[in-house]
C-alpha cells in the first residue's frame, strides 16, 4: 500500500513539473469524459420523452385491455361484464383501472353546433396514460355526480370557445338526448399534430346521463386496468379466465396488453436507439484516448534521458514502468472528474433540459451511474494510454538512454 501511495504522489510531482503536458492530456481527456457522460445524460432524457409519448398513446406498462362479446351475436350485458370486470380488479387488487367510451356529442359553440369526439373515461385513465394538462386540472372522481359536468378538452376546442381563461369557470352547452346540458371546462390538453378538429374527455358517469342511447348501444366499454409488469402476463391469463367465467357460456372474453412493452414480439423499441446513445459515447471516449496516447509518446520520448539517469541510480524496470503508466491514470482522474463536473453542468442546465426533455412528467434525475461510469473509464483509459510508453520507457537501454 505504501508503495502504491509512494507512486502516486510521484507520479502527481511528476505532473506539476510537466504542466503544460498535463493540460493538453487533461484538456483532451476532461472533453471525452464529459461527452460522455453528458450524452449518456442527455439520451437517458430523450429516452424517458419517448417512453412517455409511448405511455400517453397505449397505456403504461403493463396495460391490460378487457372486451366481451356473446357467442350469438346478441348485444352483451355491459352491466354484466361491469361487475366481472370491478371482480377481478378486487380479486387482483387493481390500483388503477378504468371504463373508456368513443363517442360524439352535439356542442353549441358560438358559429353553431358541430359534432365532437367525446372520449369517455374515468379518473384513473390520467394516470394510467399521462394525461397532459396544459392549463387547468384532469378529471377527478369527485367530479361525478355534479350538475353540470367537468370535461376536460384540447385546444381546438379551447380556441372555438373563444380562448376564455379558465379561472373564469368557462361553461358550454352539450345537447343530450333529450335536453341541453351545461358543461364546464375544467382542462386543457395540447392538441396532437394529427388533432384538426376539437375533442374532449369527460367521465364515464356522466355521459352515460346525456349520451345518445346509440352510442351507448353499440357495445361495452373498453376496459383496462394498469398492473406490474413483471405480472402483467400471468394477470392477463386470470383475469380472461375469470371474466369468461363470469359471463357465461355464450359469451366470451379477451384479455390482451397493447403497451410499448410488447411491441415487436417484446423486445424493447427502444433497444436501437439506447445502442445508438452508447455507440456515440464510446466513440468519443476512443477520440480522447488516442489523443492522451499520442500526447504520453511524446513526451516519453523527450523524457528517456531522464529514465536513463533514473535507472542508473538503481531505479528498477518495474519501478519505472509504474511511474510512467501511474502519471497517466493520475492525470486521467483529475481529468475525468473535471468532465464529469462539466457534464453535471450541461445536463442539469434549463435550457438543454427544456430542448431535450420538454413536457417531460418524470424528468430522470442525472444518471449517477454514468458519473461512475465515467470516472472508472478515464482511470481505464489512463492506465491503457500509459501502457505503450510505459513498456517504450522500459525497453530503452541505460547507456543509449543516458546519451540521448
Amino acid at each position: 500500500m505504501s508503495g502504491l501511495v509512494s507512486s502516486i504522489l510521484e507520479a502527481w510531482s511528476e505532473l506539476k513539473i510537466n504542466r503544460t503536458r498535463v493540460l493538453l492530456s487533461l484538456i483532451g481527456v476532461a472533453v471525452a469524459v464529459a461527452a460522455l457522460t453528458s450524452v449518456t445524460g442527455v439520451g437517458g432524457m430523450a429516452r424517458q420523452a419517448m417512453v412517455e409519448q409511448y405511455e400517453r398513446g397505449s397505456g403504461r406498462p403493463a396495460m391490460l385491455m378487457v372486451s366481451a362479446w356473446s357467442d350469438q351475436g346478441n348485444p352483451i350485458d355491459s352491466t354484466q361484464v361491469e361487475e366481472a370486470f370491478l371482480a377481478a380488479v378486487d380479486r387482483y387488487n387493481v390500483e388503477y383501472h378504468s371504463r373508456m367510451f368513443w363517442g360524439s356529442t352535439n356542442v353549441q359553440f358560438s358559429d353553431g353546433t358541430r359534432m365532437v369526439q367525446s372520449i369517455a373515461v374515468d379518473a384513473d385513465y390520467g394516470v394510467m396514460h399521462r394525461m397532459e394538462v396544459a392549463d387547468g386540472r384532469w378529471l377527478a372522481d369527485t367530479d361525478v355526480g355534479k350538475l353540470a359536468p367537468s370535461i376536460v378538452v384540447n385546444e381546438r376546442f379551447h380556441e372555438s370557445l373563444g380562448s376564455p381563461d379558465l379561472g373564469t369557470h368557462p361553461t358550454v352547452m352539450l345537447r343530450g338526448q333529450d335536453e341541453l346540458v351545461t358543461a364546464v371546462v375544467v382542462g386543457i390538453t395540447p392538441s396532437q399534430q394529427w388533432e384538426t378538429e376539437p375533442m374532449m374527455h369527460l367521465l364515464v358517469d356522466d355521459y352515460e346521463r346525456f349520451a345518445n342511447p346509440v352510442d351507448l348501444a353499440m357495445g361495452p366499454p373498453q376496459y383496462e386496468m394498469w398492473v406490474p409488469p413483471e405480472l402483467g402476463d400471468q394477470l392477463q391469463q386470470l383475469v380472461e379466465r375469470d371474466i369468461a367465467a363470469a359471463l357465461g357460456e355464450d359469451a366470451q372474453a379477451s384479455v390482451s396488453r397493447n403497451d410499448y412493452l410488447v411491441w415487436g414480439g417484446g423486445s424493447d423499441p427502444l433497444l436501437p436507439f439506447t445502442l445508438t446513445i452508447g455507440g456515440v459515447a464510446v466513440l468519443v471516449l476512443l477520440l480522447g484516448a488516442l489523443g492522451l496516447v499520442n500526447i504520453t509518446m511524446v513526451t516519453v520520448k523527450y523524457r528517456i534521458r531522464e529514465i536513463g539517469i533514473r535507472r542508473s541510480f538503481g531505479a528498477s524496470a518495474g519501478r519505472v514502468f509504474f511511474s510512467v503508466m501511474m502519471e497517466s491514470v493520475v492525470a486521467t482522474a483529475v481529468a475525468g472528474f473535471i468532465g464529469v463536473l462539466i457534464a453535471v453542468a450541461v445536463v442539469s442546465n434549463p435550457s438543454i433540459q427544456q430542448l431535450v426533455a420538454n413536457g417531460i412528467e418524470d424528468l430522470p434525475s442525472f444518471p449517477m451511474d454514468a458519473a461512475i461510469t465515467g470516472m472508472l473509464v478515464s482511470v481505464v483509459v489512463g492506465a491503457i494510454a500509459g501502457l505503450l510508453p510505459a513498456i517504450v520507457a522500459v525497453r530503452v537501454k541505460v547507456i543509449d538512454a543516458i546519451r540521448y
